[in-house]
């Protein structure tokens, strides 16, 4: 054992006095002068502060922040008399341990330093505040993955906060599209980068597992070198000295893969930075698996969509079609109010004409009207009998599963020399308006009963000639029930359709259907409103030419 470098003063014992009342305090305690000389310690000092012997110059054998604090306490009588506040304890390390040391000026001069080690409740301190502030980046980062159901903007962000406070670089990596893979690079301080890699997942240790959704490869069995030149950012800082491979788990399947990437010159992942790298992951991948499904969700939709929606109207053989749908809210794109043209092979062929409304609003209705508008499509080689037709659908709907019923308009449209002929027939629906050249307006006489609800239906048609310039309008009762006004709750109304109606008188199609539109939305206003559709039918001002050089069959022209 060596010798210490300062023989004992006191030949009772190395370390204490014999009265020393301190002796026994089973924390360190240590005695020094006013003029920086050890005076006395316990034995927990001595075991603590090997060199230290009565007699050493206190500097020499304990840390600096405790020979500064005693050289703070031990002032000149001058100075003492002004600092009459009790020191504060002083912290500081002695080797892995911390200590709190509370000195005690005694009447003599001298000081008794108290030495309380509290490396413990530093250790759970620093732990909790750790927590604390992963704790908080993960609330921080939930919120902003949550953000936006955008697929690449939750890459963004991925790679955006793992970049910024879990590596120096990070890589998202997604389910492959083909035979490439939609890949987020970022580098701490940078904006992101997309890109589409033709890569091997096996290229990289553990990612063809972690895109599988296999539990992560710890880090210690990556070997930095074999990461492949397409995971690395541009500008990344020197070699890869650490990587951290981890899977984005989402719902019910894999979101894709977290790469985390740091250089030599800083250090290696610890284990409890890739478990909080995986309890990142997690809410990551939650939130790119949210954002796929709702992508693929509202591709669906739309598709869908597309086909329930009524179709653009135009003029086919010579008459002039107009069209206007707006659903009851302004969030849904479809209704229980449809309309359809189905045109004749040729110009001496009907054209039909269909307009309905399913009784309810939103997708349950619009279920209701794809199967109606697919079943009239498959009737319509029996379009020459209005009535055979409804019969026919109205069976089809009393033996479905749905309990809704429609009310339905057939209107057959054919060219007949610069006349247009309706057939107009109503199963239940409100009769369509007729308006003159000279302004005047009258309603067809047509009237049934709806259809989905009792076995039998009637119906009765009516015949009805246009004139060059006349217009036949078709409208469902979201138009005539549009509650308005100057109080809010009055009706639309029949005859406020008639009246927009009769300043229509020579217009195109598309005009008055646009005009009485536009009166029932103002009529409206911001209040709420049922389904609204509108059909124009218009016989326009064409020549028909009965032949073209004499040989080919007439057509008609503007």
């Amino acid at each position: 054992m060596d010798t210490p470098r300062y023989a004992p003063t006191d030949p009772s014992g190395p370390c204490l006095a014999p009265d020393a009342a301190w002796g026994a305090a089973p924390c360190p305690v240590l005695v020094a002068g006013p003029r920086g000389d050890v005076l006395g310690l316990n034995p927990a000092a001595a075991a603590l502060l090997p060199d230290a012997v009565r007699g050493a110059p206190l500097r020499d054998v304990v840390p600096a922040w405790i020979a500064d604090a005693h050289e703070r306490i031990v002032l000149p009588p001058t100075a003492a008399a002004r600092g009459t506040a009790r020191p504060q304890a002083e912290h500081g390390s002695l080797g892995d341990r911390t200590f709190a040391a509370h000195g005690s000026r005694t009447a003599d001069g001298n000081v008794t330093w108290w030495l309380l080690e509290d490396t413990d409740r530093r250790q759970a301190e620093a732990a909790l505040d750790s927590e604390r502030e992963r704790t908080a980046f993960l609330a921080g980062a939930s919120s902003a993955l949550l953000a936006s159901l955008n697929l690449e903007r939750c890459m963004e962000v991925t790679a955006s906060l793992a970049a910024e406070h879990l590596a120096e670089a990070a890589v998202v990596v997604a389910p492959p599209r083909g035979r490439r893979f939609p890949v987020t690079h970022c580098r701490s301080g940078d904006r992101p980068v997309h890109r589409l890699v033709e890569a091997r997942p096996a290229e990289v240790p553990g990612l063809g597992e972690a895109l599988r959704g296999f539990p992560p490869v710890p880090s210690r069995w990556i070997d930095p070198a074999a990461i492949p030149g397409w995971v690395v950012p541009d500008g990344f800082p020197g070699d890869v000295g650490s990587a951290v491979v981890t899977p984005l788990p989402g719902h019910g399947v894999p979101a894709g893969a977290l790469v985390l990437l740091r250089s030599r010159e800083d250090r290696a992942f610890s284990e409890s930075e890739e478990v909080f790298a995986r309890l990142f992951a997690a809410r990551a991948g939650a939130a790119m698996s949210a954002a796929r499904m709702y992508a693929e969700q509202a591709a669906i939709t739309s598709t869908l969509m597309r086909e329930l929606l009524p179709p653009p109207l135009r003029e086919v053989h010579g008459v002039e079609f107009a069209g206007s749908y707006r659903p009851s809210l302004e969030s849904e794109h479809v209704g229980g109010d449809f309309y359809d043209v189905h045109p004749g092979a040729d110009a001496d062929q009907e054209t039909l004409v269909v307009l309905g409304d399913v009784c309810g609003k939103g997708l349950e209705a619009a279920v209701l009207t794809g199967k109606i508008r697919n079943t009239v499509q498959a009737l319509l080689p029996l379009a020459g009998d209005h009535q055979r037709l409804l019969d026919l659908l109205n069976g089809a709907l009393i033996n479905s599963h749905h309990t809704r019923f429609a009310t339905l308009l057939l209107v057959s449209v054919a060219r007949r020399g610069r006349n247009v002929h309706l057939r107009v027939t109503s199963a239940g629906h409100p009769p369509p308006l007729i308006v003159r050249d000279d302004g005047s307006v009258e309603k067809v006489d047509t009237r049934g009963t709806l259809v989905g609800v009792f076995p039998d239906i009637t119906s009765v048609t009516a015949h009805v000639e246009l004139s060059p310039g006349e217009t036949c309008l078709l409208f469902t009762d979201g138009v005539t029930e549009a509650r308005g006004g100057p109080l809010g709750d009055e009706m639309f109304g029949t005859e406020r359709i008639e009246e927009a109606l009769a300043h229509c008188a020579g217009m195109p199609a598309e005009a008055a259907v646009s005009h009485v539109r536009m009166l029932a939305e103002q009529w409206v206003g911001h209040g709420r409103y049922d389904d609204m559709a509108l059909v124009a039918v218009t016989a326009p001002h064409h020549a028909h030419l009965s032949a073209v050089h004499g040989r080919t069959r007439g057509r008609y022209t503007a």
